[in-house]
């Protein structure tokens, strides 16, 4: 994860202002938008994983209240809060919330993560019960598997070696995969 996010802040800081404006194809949001998501998850990431290492594997699903949890309404929300930061505020952002998310791994124990816990689902998945596990390999690649999406804004950026390495990976390309398509809900 850590080399992930060094690429993806090197990656950040070579976006022009207009590369960051370009809409993503099949989507709502700009290439900056999904930068905004990468760099402001880890918080939410923490408050997940405070909940399984407390035994509670369906609170990654609701909210506070008990309500169903609606990931893509938060996205959206930190997205348009962010919209008009400069780069450098949202990778300050972006590194002190990784901070916080690599400390609340490190206590984590095999016991948490071989739990199952209760996906909330989004607006192309349904809902589910996910091994911990499987759901933190995926998240370790959360960075390339955007990167991926912000790619295809790019088209002259394709062929740059240095991505096309970093975005070549099982995990990625099954979830550009399983989010193809509209939306479900």
């Amino acid at each position: 994860m850590a080399s992930h996010r060094e690429r993806l802040e090197a990656f950040a800081r070579s976006l022009s202002e207009e590369e960051q404006e370009r809409r993503v194809p099949n989507s709502d949001w700009r290439v900056k938008d999904f930068l905004i998501h990468l760099l402001t998850f880890d918080p939410e990431m923490v408050r997940w994983l405070e909940q399984v290492r407390a035994g509670d594997t369906g609170a990654p699903a609701t909210t506070s209240d008990g309500e169903p949890y609606d990931i893509d309404a938060w996205n959206n929300a930190q997205v348009a809060e962010r919209r008009d930061w400069p780069l450098d505020r949202l990778l300050a952002e972006g590194t002190e919330g990784r901070k916080q998310f690599e400390d609340a791994l490190r206590d984590l124990e095999d016991r948490h993560i071989d739990q199952v816990v209760d996906f909330p689902g989004d607006n192309k998945r349904d809902p589910a019960k996910v091994q911990f596990k499987l759901f933190l390999g995926g998240l370790g690649r959360h960075d390339p598997i955007h990167v991926a999406d912000i790619i295809k804004a790019l088209p002259e950026r394709a062929d740059d070696p240095e991505i096309k390495a970093w975005i070549d990976d099982g995990i990625v390309r099954w979830y550009q995969g399983a989010m193809s398509g509209p939306p479900r809900r």
